[in-house]
């Protein structure tokens, strides 16, 4: 398999650092996301002396890193001022080493889009912006309670292409009433912005939602399974033949322009989780652990401020779960999963004979040197496919090269 340019050819994929910033100015119908609204406003100063704290504990358990990527997500980071930015991406520097060509992308919304703004998230680092337009409908645009018109999410991208490297935005598919004919007209008109980037995510009515309520009492319909397939592969074809075809599941880039954060995510790669419910994967003493903060976020600040963190979780993970997550991640990416990475990594191989029968049964295929991925019709049932694959993870014939992996994972 050819390495990505972001592989700096060690076929690693990098650390990362995820800031998550958990404010919004309304709580969108759709949502499951650790956003919050606070009508009486932030208070940032204190908040940031948190994000501060919780990033010197971090680095204090797993120092000497390079940093490849930061990203900050939420909520709704642009909702922070510039100077909160420079100050985090200051310090993330002082604490690690940041690669010279590491990705910095910041999270924004076309309705708290400003000029201004954009210049000094810019001066602060950020090199890479990613707006969540949604939709290029103004009815749809209402209806997924997003606070911006169409005209405003024109505004912010044209905005975006000027004053950053790179940028990308977001869409939502499978509304309620949309056809692949509509879809694919609107998503044409998102081609044509420019965009050198999209990640196009299908609605899902998530437990606990507003729309969930609505959809329990048959006051919101989504498209079914057959009208679903019928806009996923409107969405392959379309992007694909404008130049952007898929490189995970449900993103799109021109070639170089991959979101370099996400692939550390889809690699299996070690990445900081830092903020309130952010999620983490940290390597210490040989050991995997899984790591998460406390969701609501002035009680996060609060056991920052007592303890230096506000972890409520750091769990160490077996070689059958990380071999789990590694075949769950990896089948989403175009590049596909290496078999050799996973037996490295876990000391797990899927058994033989279950990829021949998934290859015969025409859900995946065999790539590379060794990379196995979905096929187009294994996309439409991905995670049939995972749950499958992963049913059949044995550990491998140790080696030389895997042995001291296996030994340190189960010390």
């Amino acid at each position: 398999m050819p390495t990505s340019p972001h592989d700096s050819g060690t076929g690693e994929p990098g650390f990362a650092v995820y800031v998550h910033w958990p404010f919004c100015q309304s709580k969108c119908p759709y949502c499951d996301f650790n956003s919050h609204v606070r009508a009486n406003g932030i208070d940032e100063r204190g908040f940031l002396k948190a994000y501060l704290h919780e990033l010197q504990s971090t680095a204090d358990l797993v120092p000497g890193r390079e940093v490849s990527s930061i990203f900050f997500g939420g909520g709704t980071p642009s909702l922070m001022r510039p100077e909160s930015v420079t100050t985090i991406i200051d310090e993330i520097a002082r604490l690690w080493s940041l690669d010279a060509d590491a990705e910095i992308t910041l999270e924004a919304n076309p309705s708290s889009v400003e000029a201004g703004r954009f210049r000094g998230y810019l001066g602060a680092g950020v090199n890479r912006l990613s707006l969540g337009v949604q939709a290029l409908r103004d009815r749809d645009l209402r209806a997924l309670g997003r606070l911006h018109d169409v005209a405003d999410a024109r505004r912010a991208i044209a905005l975006a292409r000027e004053t950053f490297p790179r940028m990308s935005f977001d869409l939502i598919y499978a509304r309620s009433g949309q056809t692949a004919e509509d879809w694919r007209a609107e998503l044409g008109e998102a081609l044509s912005l420019g965009p050198d980037h999209l990640s196009l995510y299908q609605l899902t009515i998530e437990p606990g939602t507003a729309f969930a309520g609505l959809h329990a009492a048959g006051k919101l319909t989504t498209p079914d399974a057959k009208s679903s397939a019928e806009l996923f592969a409107c969405t392959q074809e379309t992007c694909s033949g404008a130049g952007l075809p898929a490189y995970e599941i449900s993103n799109h880039a021109r070639a170089g322009h991959e979101c370099r954060h996400n692939l550390v995510y889809w690699r299996y790669g070690e990445y900081a989780g830092i903020g309130p419910g952010a999620h983490g994967r940290l390597v210490m003493d040989g050991k995997r652990y899984a790591t998460q903060t406390e969701r609501h976020p002035e009680s996060w600040a609060v056991r920052v401020g007592e303890t230096g963190h506000g972890q409520t979780e750091r769990a160490a993970l077996s070689l059958d779960e990380q071999a789990d997550e590694m075949v769950l991640m990896g089948l989403r990416l175009s590049e596909g999963l290496s078999a050799a990475r996973l037996e490295a990594t876990t000391g797990y191989a899927i058994e033989e004979c279950e990829i021949d029968a998934t290859v015969c049964a025409g859900l995946i295929e065999r790539i590379g040197s060794g990379n196995i991925r979905p096929t187009a019709e294994g996309m439409l049932v991905l995670n049939t496919v995972v749950l499958q694959l992963a049913s059949h993870l044995r550990p491998a014939k140790r080696t030389a090269a895997n042995a001291v992996t296996q030994d340190a994972a189960s010390q």
